[in-house]
C-alpha cells in the first residue's frame, strides 16, 4: 500500500483532482463503513445537484467546498486516499452470496457526467473519517482541531515553536505543534537537516532551528515537485514515494555511505543515519534505550 499520506502527497493529490473535478456537479454522496460520517448535520443529502468550487488542505485534512452551504472535511488517517473513477463501481457476479463490492470504500461522490470519487481505505482500522459541515465553519481553527501552522510553504521560526523537551521527531510530527508532517517525511527532513531525531527541540541552538527549517520547507517542496512530474489521474493506491532514508535500513546513506539504522517502536520505526545525525552512535531500541543526542 505504502507510506501513510502526508502533505506533499495530500497537496499534489488535490491539484490534480482539482483540476479534473472543480465545477463537476454532484448527483449523491454516500458513506460506506460504520465509523466513516462524523456528524449526520448537515446530511450528506444536501450535496445533491450542488458543484464542486475546490479542493483544499489544512495540514493532513481535506476540504471539498460546494457552491452551496456545505462542505466535507476528510481526513485520510495512516491508509486512505482519495482517488477519482470515470464510472460506478464494477463488481462481477458471484455465483453464491451476497455482492460484497469493494470493501476498502469509504466515501463515493457520485457526479452528473458518471465519474466517482472515493474515499477509499487500505488495510483493516477503518479510522479514515468524513464530516459535513457549514461553510462558515471552514473558518473556525477548532474545525480543524486547532492544528499548528503549515509545514510548507512558509512555516515560522523554528525556534520558537519547537521550544519543547521532546524529542524533535515526536515535534515534528505532532500536528498541533506544526502541520503537515508525519513519520516518512520527519526522517526525511531530520537526515537532510543533520539533527538526530532524538535531540529535544528546548535545545536547539538557533542554527540548527534554521537549518531544520529550511530541510523541511525544501525537502516538502522538493516532494511536490517530483509528484508534479509523476502523478496524474488516476492517482495510484501507491505513491512513488522520493524517500532516501525513510524504509531504507541497512541501505548506505545517500550522503555519506555509512548503513543507515533504525529504531524500532511497536508500529513503526526511526530511520536516521549515525554518522551524519548521531554523531556515530547507533541507537539502541527506544523501548529499551533513551540514548539522546
Amino acid at each position: 500500500m505504502g507510506a501513510v499520506p502526508e502533505l506533499p502527497e495530500i497537496e499534489t493529490t488535490l491539484r490534480r483532482l482539482g483540476e479534473a473535478v472543480n465545477g463537476a456537479s454532484i448527483r449523491s454522496a454516500r458513506t460506506e463503513g460504520i465509523n466513516t460520517l462524523k456528524s449526520v448535520d448537515p446530511p450528506l443529502a444536501e450535496l445533491a445537484g450542488a458543484r464542486i468550487t475546490t479542493l483544499w488542505r489544512r495540514g493532513k485534512q481535506i476540504v471539498v467546498e460546494s457552491d452551496r452551504d456545505i462542505a466535507l472535511l476528510i481526513h485520510l488517517m495512516s491508509a486512505g486516499r482519495l482517488q477519482l473513477y470515470e464510472g460506478p463501481e464494477k463488481v462481477p457476479p458471484r455465483p453464491r452470496g451476497p455482492r460484497r463490492g469493494d470493501r476498502s470504500l469509504r466515501l463515493v461522490v457520485a457526479l452528473e457526467d458518471g465519474r466517482e470519487l472515493r474515499l477509499r481505505e487500505f488495510g483493516s482500522k477503518q479510522s479514515a473519517w468524513v464530516r459535513p459541515l457549514r461553510s462558515s465553519e471552514l473558518a473556525d481553527q477548532a474545525t480543524f482541531g486547532n492544528l499548528g501552522p503549515e509545514a510548507w510553504p512558509d512555516p515560522p521560526d523554528f525556534g520558537p515553536l519547537l521550544d519543547h523537551p521532546r524529542p524533535l521527531h515526536s515535534l515534528l510530527r505532532d500536528q498541533h505543534v506544526i502541520a503537515g508532517i508525519g513519520r516518512s517525511w520527519a526522517d526525511e527532513i531530520l537526515w537532510s537537516a543533520q539533527l538526530s531525531p532524538f535531540k529535544r527541540g528546548s535545545d536547539l541552538d538557533p542554527g540548527e532551528a534554521a537549518r531544520l527549517r529550511e530541510a523541511t520547507v525544501g525537502r516538502l517542496a522538493a516532494a511536490i515537485d517530483h509528484y508534479e512530474s509523476v502523478l496524474t489521474i488516476p492517482i495510484p493506491n501507491k505513491l512513488p514515494m522520493p524517500l532516501e532514508v525513510h524504509g531504507r535500513e541497512g541501505d548506505p546513506c545517500p550522503r555519506c555511505g555509512t548503513e543507515l539504522k533504525s529504531v524500532h517502536f511497536e508500529d513503526y520505526t526511526i530511520a536516521y543515519c549515525p554518522d551524519c545525525q548521531t554523531g556515530g552512535q547507533v541507537l539502541k531500541d527506544r523501548r529499551l534505550s533513551r540514548v539522546l543526542k
